[in-house]
């Protein structure tokens, strides 16, 4: 009896410790926020919508009897507003310290998420380019359909535009955790305010990093290891960082970037048409239609000891 006393008296010792922890950071009194799993439920359950037959997750699931998308769309919407409602509340306690009541954000919420889904057939526009240009450019592909099915720079993509709608209308917390479950996913780091056009490509993609400002145009490739990331982080005159100033680069129509290579700065500027080779390190603006590569290492042989 002594020794389950003390391990009681530890254990209330040890979670008061916790408490005076945690709520020095806002928990338990804080708004809950919205809930990873569902959010990464929803945005399955988007994906299916948008590739319907392929990315369904119960293949066993018949015909006849699967939901139609009148269904589906009313399911995505109601947990989807109901998600955007707990963002909405936690992240106005946390920057102005309101305590927004849900039913106050109902509204709000059900207007973003009806904005967010009447843009879906424009997305599924975007990602059939992304698709046929990912079959136009790789030969190892042999349908569309393996594409959607088995590419992770496909599915990186399509979790980011996702993401990047609802990060647009002003969803907080859901499109950040959206693209960092892809990027666990794939190996793929998209942020979702990172601006990127048609027919967009990622080959392999390991390793692959597109930081928040950058802008892509269309018909861009990207293969693995490739980082489009800043060059410096601006601070204020208090030393604080100046968050949303542009520090990542831009690259034009058509650019493509090979494996390992690094373009850096918001003031680097890739022109159209031009091609960055593997490895190089570039943090300055290149003209159109430019081919920039190193200086291939020379190499020695010798016999085998």
């Amino acid at each position: 009896m002594q020794r389950i006393a003390a391990a009681d008296a530890f254990l209330d010792g040890l979670a008061a410790q916790l408490l005076a922890c945690t709520t020095d950071m806002g928990a338990p009194n804080a708004a809950p926020l919205p809930c990873t799993e569902t959010v990464i439920g929803l945005t399955r359950d988007l994906q299916d919508l948008l590739f319907p037959g392929i990315r369904r997750r119960l293949s066993s699931e018949d015909p006849c009897r699967a939901p139609s998308c009148v269904e589906r769309l009313n399911a995505i919407a109601g947990t989807l507003s109901q998600q955007v409602v707990l963002a909405l509340q936690h992240v106005r306690h946390a920057t102005l310290r309101l305590h927004a009541e849900p039913s106050g954000l109902q509204q709000e919420a059900d207007q973003l998420v009806q904005r967010f889904l009447l843009r879906l057939p424009e997305l599924h526009a975007l990602l059939m380019s992304d698709v046929q240009a990912a079959f136009e450019k790789d030969p190892a592909a042999k349908t569309r359909d393996e594409i959607v099915l088995c590419y992770p720079g496909i599915h990186a993509i399509s979790v980011y535009r996702l993401a990047h709608e609802l990060l647009v209308l002003g969803a907080p917390y859901l499109p950040r955790i959206m693209t960092e479950w892809a990027h666990r996913e794939t190996g793929i780091d998209i942020h979702p305010g990172a601006e990127i056009g048609a027919a967009f490509f990622i080959d392999h993609g390991t390793g692959v990093v597109i930081g928040e400002t950058c802008r892509i145009g269309e018909g861009v490739t990207l293969y693995q290891g490739v980082t489009l990331g800043a060059w410096s982080f601006p601070r204020d005159e208090d030393g604080q960082l100046i968050r949303g100033a542009r520090r990542h680069p831009t690259l034009e129509d058509r650019v493509t970037v090979y494996s390992n290579a690094t373009i850096l700065g918001g003031t680097t500027v890739v022109g159209a048409g031009s091609q960055i080779g593997s490895s190089v390190s570039l943090n300055r603006s290149v003209p159109p239609n430019t081919i920039v590569t190193i200086e291939r290492p020379s190499l020695k042989f010798r016999e085998a000891a």
